[in-house]
């Protein structure tokens, strides 16, 4: 798949899914709403409920910022079946205006966010590679 339709088709997905790993390389894998600026991922720690405040993905990110982000489509006829993968950098973002921003984007793309603005933190991950897949680009199947 060319470098443009990868990005587009990770920018119009709706959910993805975040892979983290710990110190020790045990990895972790959760689902994201996210929005891609330019060459960074943004998400944010929304108010879905959740075990602990104190999660693993930020932990994780905390000590390994080296993340992948995971886009893709299933469909019962195969010929539509593609993904997309971002390799990329993490961190949580500390510069308040920066973060308010991605806030702004995610509530624009996700309308549940507008009378539920996520609280943060929020998490950029710089683009590093993209990889990805469509059986549309495997004449045959």
């Amino acid at each position: 798949m060319e470098a443009t339709a990868m990005r587009q088709r990770a920018a119009a997905s709706r959910d993805a899914h975040l892979a983290t790993a710990d110190a020790e390389g045990r990895p972790h894998l959760v689902p994201i709403g996210f929005v891609i600026e330019g060459e960074t991922v943004y998400f944010a720690v929304d108010s879905k409920p959740k075990q602990t405040v104190n999660l693993k993905r930020l932990r994780n990110i905390a000590v390994n910022p080296a993340v992948a982000v995971l886009f893709d489509e299933y469909d019962e006829d195969w010929s539509r079946l593609w993904w997309v993968r971002i390799d990329g950098t993490a961190h949580v973002v500390g510069d308040h205006q920066l973060a308010e921003h991605a806030v702004d984007l995610l509530t624009e793309k996700y309308p549940q966010y507008g009378s539920h603005r996520p609280a943060g933190p929020v998490v950029a991950i710089s683009i590093d590679r993209i990889t990805g897949w469509s059986a549309g680009d495997n004449p045959g199947g």
